[in-house]
């Protein structure tokens, strides 16, 4: 008659199953939208957007602006830069 009336005792398996399926749900739905908002949020989340790698001229031509080297440093690596161009990978 107990079994009957409580079940055969594998109650407990829900108590476990269900929380992990909770888990697994929520991780599954946040999952989707990082994926779905990946462009949205251009080069930091995209996996799409490819990474802009700088040339050795935009490098130069940054630091010179930002006042990390000096007109004839600039002027003497730009020279260089043109005489020894770098090889394409």
């Amino acid at each position: 008659m107990g079994t009957v009336m409580y079940g055969d005792g594998g109650g407990w398996v829900w108590m476990v199953f269900m929380p992990l399926l909770w888990i697994v749900l929520i991780g599954l739905v946040v999952w989707a939208v990082i994926r779905l908002t990946q462009g949205a949020f251009g080069g930091r989340f995209g996996g799409d957007v490819r990474e802009h790698r700088e040339s050795p001229e935009e490098i130069l031509d940054r630091r010179y602006a930002c006042g990390e080297i000096d007109a004839e440093t600039y002027t003497e690596a730009r020279e260089r830069l043109a005489a020894h161009p770098p090889r394409p990978r």
